[in-house]
């Protein structure tokens, strides 16, 4: 294996494994936000609703770091919740 940081010199078997099993999942979840911001560019937002209650279409909400401001604090705590779950 490659590691130029040296941060498996101390031999420890399993502190390599976690350190193995971890850059993979985030490096899975990176390939995920790059697709999740190029895949609205590409096909369009869905039709309806995001927010029924506040009107809020799909269409409404830009893509990338504008979005933040845009999305409901409702949503971005649907949003973590989910996260949450999928990390147990």
């Amino acid at each position: 294996f490659w590691d130029p940081a040296g941060f498996t010199a101390d031999g420890n078997q399993a502190n390599f494994a976690r350190r193995r099993q971890t850059e993979i999942k985030h490096g899975r979840i990176a390939q995920l936000a790059a697709m999740g911001y190029i895949t609205p560019e590409i096909t369009g937002k869905l039709p309806g609703y995001l927010s029924p209650s506040a009107g809020l279409k799909f269409a409404d909400v830009p893509n990338g770091l504008a979005a933040i401001s845009k999305v409901p604090a409702a949503g971005w705590g649907q949003i973590l919740l989910y996260m949450a779950f999928c990390e147990v």
